[in-house]
């Protein structure tokens, strides 16, 4: 009727499904779109500019491999017709910077308008706020967390809202003026920073709400992300949209690449033994108050040290292993910006207290702890992030694990245990951000020092292959499931246990009931809730009712009040114990210690009213005699009446020791691992190449391979001669990281190829041939790679990107014999570096 072709929503009252058939199929949406979000996908129609037409801001980014990742998310979003994507960055590689020039290209070509990122910390949201305001200032953003950019809903201008997940899941569901703040089409484009597991699993729904382009960011190695993030981005596991792993960035000169050394500590490895210390070290430990009733051990195990027992020969140690041989500023005077990773805050404190009583010159301001503990940890951040300012050496917990962008940081010390691979790699990340000048005029940042002291090189170089372990799922979930697999348990049982069913019924009835529809999460599981608010659905749970109540209904929020947390775990406990009773399973016995243990607790609060009201019962617990005929209801009758009793037991804390025993340390060895392994002797030493490069530009050998000339053996054995006598490598070791390609080629790598010499080499062929626009874009991509990175291999015409115009590459493009005579062109241009 009116010559406009529709958008197409169907529905069943319960799910919705969009279909805009001129760019996708089908696919699942949260709900309609508002009428101003439905014109805007109509304009887009006729307005959308090819990606290809619009180009990336080189003034925000201008490196090889972050225009790669912006224009392979542009093909997965528009030839492809893909609706996510999922980069992966080295930490330092330039992440956010990428990702904002990619926003501002899709904003350019009409893709997308309004952008929510997310960071799972409200410091990196803040950074990453910093970050748009000065690439995108034009932009209108505002932060979801500040009060000025919340106040009198002053963000609705902007077209790029930033916020924590936890923030932006309480946001979706508020509404202004009668109707929803954000509909589900209200983001073109969500941007998740540092997508891994716990996103997945804990904030799928905002994902799933908003009918959006998503992009996923992560340093995390590709093959060590998970499956359930990948799963995310529909993507193949270990086939990201785009890589650029750490060892590429180090070897390409972009990060800064880290010396691994591993320092013995005998304590930390071995542990405290009574039997070796000295005869005036043994008459201390006697003296020792361990614990409140006297009890003297015989060995502290070595998980302890710094848990709970604190040596200050220990971290006199360490601290002053650090500053002798830390790389140090300001002409060698002065320990550079170093993070110390401590296990707990009260070992935390303990470095810094030892710090100031070892180094008290140094006015109790050079070394500072920074933690959740400290409340003005942000400011002392911002403080170590400038260079000549105090503290220089931060002690932190998680604080300063990721997300902190302090180029100048040379010095990590690992003096704690870290077994999360994406987290140890994370923790690296601190150091590997390049800095020019560091050490005066010309003398930049080249390496930086990781010293371990708890043997987490060992762990990683022997278990290259470790994955991080599943994420636990909170307890309220555990509870649902424990309770499912109760109810199926007790029907098994022939009527049996008719009340105790009934009454586990009745509980997860009550907790549906509690689910309020309008809540955005419920809104997605409507049909399975409003099937389980029936009372009659509860009559029987055959397996497919218990499978979609463990799939569709745990997790949902309600308004059920289920006591505080100490409650709930008596409450798993005991259901875990129900369970393994009514399955005859041995490990019974073990929760039945364990519920033993907890009346046993309770009976030291007999004074307690509550308490002793409960007694009798008490008692019982801890007899052998109520154990021998025990049933799932008297365990039940167990919960009942206890777990409101679970919050006065307080945890018994280990009292904190502190000795000053004599420590033993090593001289430290260095350790390759395997991520960065061997190339890390090769990215110095090209550093070293390129410095030389830099200050030797002008000399006629090197203008000769840069612009594709025949060089020489004379002039190759000049340029080795300086490099050797200007201390970048001797002979041996030039020949060795070389290998087996010439000097000359290496080079040529390094500074690339002349434009115009590139050109040149191409343009008797150009002539000859009446060349297409494909052909064109291709002899262009063929001329971009040679300038940027010197030599290309013919092979190289048959991969991504060349595949890229064409799937067959070069052979797709050209005719057979003008494919053959451009492979012999690039031959020539590669071989030229080589001496004759």
């Amino acid at each position: 009727m009116y010559g406009q072709r529709p958008v197409i929503f169907t529905t069943n009252g319960y799910e919705h499904w969009i279909w805009d058939d001129l760019r996708y199929p089908p696919r699942r949406i949260s709900g309609f779109l508002k009428r101003d979000e439905l014109e805007l996908l109509h304009q887009r129609r006729s307005n959308r500019k090819k990606l290809d037409d619009v180009t990336v801001d080189e003034s925000i980014v201008g490196r090889f491999y972050q225009q790669r990742a912006i224009r392979r998310v542009g093909e997965s979003f528009e030839k492809d017709r893909q609706r996510k994507a999922l980069l992966v960055m080295a930490t330092g590689s330039g992440k956010t910077r990428t990702v904002i020039a990619l926003i501002d290209q899709l904003m350019r070509a009409n893709f997308v308008k309004r952008v929510l990122f997310l960071a799972d910390r409200i410091a990196l949201v803040r950074q990453a706020h910093g970050a748009f305001k000065t690439h995108l200032g034009a932009t209108p953003s505002a932060n979801l967390l500040e009060r000025h950019d919340t106040a009198k809903n002053n963000h609705t201008g902007a077209r790029v809202l930033l916020s924590t997940y936890p923030t932006m899941m309480g946001l979706i569901d508020e509404v202004k003026g009668g109707e929803k703040r954000f509909g589900p089409g209200h983001f073109d484009l969500i941007v998740i920073d540092e997508a891994h597991r716990s996103v997945y699993r804990k904030y799928r729904a905002i994902f799933d709400y908003f009918d959006s382009l998503l992009i996923g960011l992560t340093a995390t190695p590709k093959d060590e992300i998970d499956r359930d993030t990948y799963s995310l981005f529909n993507l193949e596991r270990g086939v990201p949209t785009d890589a650029y792993d750490l060892e590429d960035a180090v070897d390409d000169g972009y990060l800064v690449p880290p010396k691994t050394i591993s320092v013995p500590l005998r304590f930390l490895r071995d542990g405290i033994t009574y039997d070796d210390l000295s005869e005036e070290e043994k008459e201390e430990w006697d003296a020792l108050e361990w614990d409140e009733d006297g009890n003297v051990p015989d060995r502290v195990e070595s998980s302890d040290v710094n848990k709970w027992l604190f040596n200050k020969d220990t971290v006199d140690k360490v601290l002053k292993h650090v500053m002798q041989n830390g790389i140090k500023v300001a002409g060698g005077d002065r320990l550079g910006k170093t993070i110390i990773f401590a296990k707990n805050s009260r070992h935390a404190q303990f470095i810094a207290e030892r710090f100031d009583a070892n180094y008290p010159h140094l006015a109790g301001k050079f070394a500072r702890l920074i933690d959740y503990s400290v409340p003005y940890a942000q400011s002392l951040i911002d403080d170590f992030s400038e260079v000549e300012k105090d503290p220089h050496i931060a002690v932190s917990v998680d604080m300063m694990d990721t997300g902190i962008d302090v180029p100048e940081v040379v010095n990590l010390v690992f003096f704690k245990i870290v077994r999360s691979k994406t987290k140890f790699w994370q923790m690296i990340g601190r150091g590997t951000r390049l800095c020019p000048d560091l050490f005066g005029p010309g003398e930049d940042k080249e390496e930086f020092l990781v010293f371990d002291f708890c043997m987490n090189l060992e762990f990683f170089r022997e278990n290259p292959k470790v994955r991080d372990g599943a994420a636990a799922r909170p307890i309220g979930e555990k509870l649902f499931l424990s309770r499912i697999d109760l109810i199926g348990a007790l029907q098994e049982e022939d009527e049996d246990h008719v009340a105790l069913l009934t009454s586990v019924k009745n509980r997860l009835h009550d907790e549906v009931l509690g689910m309020n529809v309008e809540n955005f999460m419920v809104r997605d599981k409507r049909r399975a809730v409003e099937r389980f608010k029936d009372k009659k659905s509860w009559e029987t749970l055959d397996f497919e009712a218990r499978m979609t109540l463990s799939d569709e209904i745990v997790g949902l929020p309600s308004a059920y009040d289920d006591g505080i947390l100490a409650a709930k775990q008596f409450d798993l406990l005991v259901l875990n114990a129900q369970l393994l009773l009514l399955n005859g399973d041995a490990g019974f016995a073990r929760l039945q210690d364990r519920i033993r243990k907890f009346a046993s607790a309770l009976e030291q609060l007999a004074n307690v009213p509550t308490v002793a009201r409960q007694m009798e019962l008490i008692l019982d617990i801890q007899a052998d005699e109520v154990w021998i005929d025990v049933t799932v209801e008297i365990l039940e009758d167990v919960r009942r009446r206890l777990r409101n009793l679970a919050d006065l037991i307080q945890a018994k804390e280990r009292k904190i020791v502190i000795t000053d025993f004599e420590d033993e340390i090593g001289t430290g060895d260095t350790i390759d691992l395997p991520e960065v392994g061997s190339g890390v002797d090769k990215a110095r030493f090209k550093m070293k190449v390129r410095r030389f490069v830099e200050e030797h530009m002008n000399h006629i050998a090197l203008q000769k391979i840069r612009r594709a000339e025949p060089v020489t053996a004379t002039d190759i054995g000049e340029l080795q001669r300086m490099l050797v006598e200007q201390g970048v490598a001797d002979d041996e070791t030039l020949g060795e990281l070389v290998g087996e390609g010439s000097l000359g080629n290496f080079l040529r790598r390094l500074v690339g190829l002349d434009r115009a010499a590139a050109k040149a080499a191409f343009s008797a062929f150009t002539s000859a041939n009446k060349l297409n626009a494909v052909q064109t874009e291709f002899i262009d991509m063929i001329i971009d790679h040679l300038t940027e990175s010197g030599i290309v291999e013919p092979a190289a015409f048959y991969e991504s990107p060349f595949s890229d115009v064409d799937d067959m590459g070069i052979a797709g493009v050209f005719s057979k014999d003008q494919a053959a005579e451009i492979i012999q062109i690039v031959k020539g241009i590669n071989q030229s570096a080589a001496a004759a």
